[in-house]
């Protein structure tokens, strides 16, 4: 397998590496079939992506994929950032292999989790807290990820995307179990 020398530099000396604590957006995709997974964490100042980190576990491609992603976002808009595509980051690293274009570059997809993440929390907190205390019982018992329906007694589970989901002892919503924060509040979750 042949990859680019920006591949390479981007794999061997990965940019902006890391978790931002108090992240006010964070967004995680991956493809099981060949492992990758990749989350970002994004920091809103005035509209502009003031601070990118991610977090990938999966090949070199992948991790090259997240450097540029964050290196492409940082200090854009919101909506300079959303029209990041996986094939523009593939074209800026020179091309990737097409055996890894579909598995391992998702970065822009993780990118865009992270700012939808973040409009969510800035929606819910205009609607006030008082909105967000029974999110479970208003969102009818949809998975929050893919939107595949819950089925009665079986909300720790989402069988439409296979992940473990627990409530958030602060505002009561479905959030995926294991996560930093409440997809829906922002709250640290126990881990």
């Amino acid at each position: 397998m042949i990859y680019s020398d920006k591949v390479m530099d981007h794999f061997q000396n990965p940019r902006n590496v890391g978790v931002i604590p108090d992240a006010d957006g964070v967004g995680e995709v991956g493809n099981p079939v060949c492992g990758d997974m990749m989350t970002f964490y994004i920091k809103v100042k005035d509209n502009r992506l003031e601070d990118v980190k991610f977090q990938t576990f999966g090949c070199g491609a992948a991790i090259a994929v997240s450097s540029m992603v964050s290196e492409m976002a940082k200090g854009k808009t919101l909506d300079e950032a959303m029209t990041i595509t996986n094939r523009l980051v593939a074209e800026e690293l020179g091309g990737l292999p097409k055996n890894k274009l579909h598995c391992s570059n998702l970065g822009a997809d993780a990118l865009h989790a992270a700012i939808e993440n973040y409009k969510d929390k800035q929606k819910s907190e205009e609607k006030g807290a008082s909105m967000a205390v029974d999110l479970h019982e208003h969102e009818g018992c949809a998975c929050p990820y893919c939107d595949g329906p819950l089925e009665e007694g079986e909300a720790e589970y989402c069988k439409a995307c296979q992940i473990e989901l627990e409530e958030c002892p602060a505002c009561g919503g479905i959030t995926k179990k294991g996560d930093a924060t409440c997809i829906h509040c922002g709250k640290t979750l126990a881990g």
